[in-house]
């Protein structure tokens, strides 16, 4: 069996859990099926994948990913399955199923129409990128998602979609590639030195892009509530709106004008940097407005980081509320809070379940055990290898 995955993020291009997702389900597919990559970003040197590249743009971006759909569906023929990622791909796929008679799986990391504050972003082209999702599920053999709350959201924004072909095939991760490395290493402490950090300091961290749908905003202002001698750092670079980068800032000078211990890193991290990060942290904060799985919940856990989350998506389906973290309720519709005051109430919620875990050291150790025992019994890459070939032979069969 052949099956051609086409994506946006792959190698060395990632942004963010998508390209994550895609990057490891190739290495655990490739010893049992022939593999092969088409992605943006242009040429890559890795066998079997095909990077694209416009020669002159549209002018829109919506616009563009349409073109580079054309030749990566083109390029399927001879694929037994097509297998899209974000709607970023979903042309790709719906368009090569068409021409070359082949059904087409789509795996959802998440959902246009959950996403309103996108139509700021792109304008039209939100329109247009809505519309290339509503067509690919519409059309799709079948439908991977990232957890049953994302299975749940699925059926109710495309009712059209028959259940019984959307399979719930969790997120995974190689705990072997996420292990706490030891503090005292003096490869660590000489990255926390280059950042700032002090590693004998209590730390809240949290790591992810600077969007509207990851709510840095409301824990920065959260931060506000903090004890003095907690430390605040937030690796957190690549907005995808200027807005939403001016809100940040905002906040951000408002919390730094009341208190010290703030590290800001603008910039996504190589991984060996960020785990350094990670080690000298007492926990993790994951303050999504959407979130259908989240990867980032997973290596934080592998980390032996305690969690503290919105309780949003599918985030309680990773995070046990009281044994390897702690849920924080969220009265939100489709990406926006409920009613005035709820946004309050959510940061200060928030702010309450961080300081109430980072006072107490040895729970914040249980709890980050916990959460390493966790990922190794539920979300090995194996188990999503095997979840996904299954996936593939049932459309092949079909």
């Amino acid at each position: 069996m052949r099956t051609d995955l086409v994506v946006r993020e792959y190698p060395p291009h990632v942004y963010g859990g998508a390209g994550t997702h895609v990057s490891e389900l190739v290495k655990v597919l490739k010893p049992r099926l022939e593999v092969r990559v088409r992605c943006f970003d242009g040429p890559r040197e890795e066998d079997g994948v095909e990077g694209y590249s416009l020669g002159a743009t549209t002018g829109n971006a919506a616009l563009d990913v349409l073109a580079l759909n054309l030749p990566m569906a083109r390029d399927c023929e001879g694929a037994d399955v097509v297998h899209s990622h974000t709607w970023y791909g979903n042309g790709a796929g719906h368009l090569a199923s068409i021409l070359h008679g082949i059904p087409h799986v789509l795996t959802a990391h998440s959902l246009e129409p959950l996403r309103p504050w996108k139509a700021e972003q792109l304008g039209g082209g939100y329109r247009v990128s809505s519309w290339i999702e509503e067509t690919a599920y519409g059309a799709a053999s079948a439908v991977i998602a990232v957890s049953a709350s994302m299975k749940e959201d699925i059926l109710q924004v495309y009712p059209f979609v028959d259940p019984e072909f959307v399979h719930v095939v969790y997120n995974g991760i190689d705990p072997d590639a996420w292990s706490r490395p030891a503090l005292e290493d003096e490869s660590i402490q000489s990255v926390l030195r280059g950042y700032g950090i002090d590693p004998a300091a209590p730390s809240v961290l949290f790591v992810g892009r600077i969007t509207r749908q990851k709510g840095l905003v409301h824990l920065i202002r959260a931060a506000e509530s903090l004890p003095d001698e907690v430390q605040v750092i937030l690796c957190a670079g690549a907005p995808d709106a200027h807005d939403t980068e001016g809100q940040v800032k905002a906040a951000m000078a408002r919390l730094q004008e009341k208190r010290s211990r703030v590290v800001w890193i603008e910039k996504m991290l190589p991984q060996g940097e960020l785990q350094a990060i990670m080690a000298a942290a007492t926990v993790f904060v994951v303050p999504s407005l959407y979130e259908p799985l989240g990867i980032v919940n997973l290596e934080a856990m592998s980390m032996g980081l305690p969690v503290v989350a919105s309780e949003v998506g599918g985030i309680p389906e990773v995070i046990e509320d009281g044994v390897t973290g702690a849920l924080v309720p969220i009265d939100i519709d489709r990406g926006e809070f409920r009613g005035s005051g709820r946004e309050k109430e959510f940061e200060e919620a928030l702010g309450e379940a961080i300081a109430g875990i980072v006072a107490d050291p040895d729970r914040a150790a249980e709890m980050g055990a916990a959460g390493r025992k966790r990922v190794e019994d539920l979300f090995s890459w194996e188990a999503v290898a095997h979840r996904t070939m299954a996936v593939y032979e049932s459309v092949v069969k079909r």
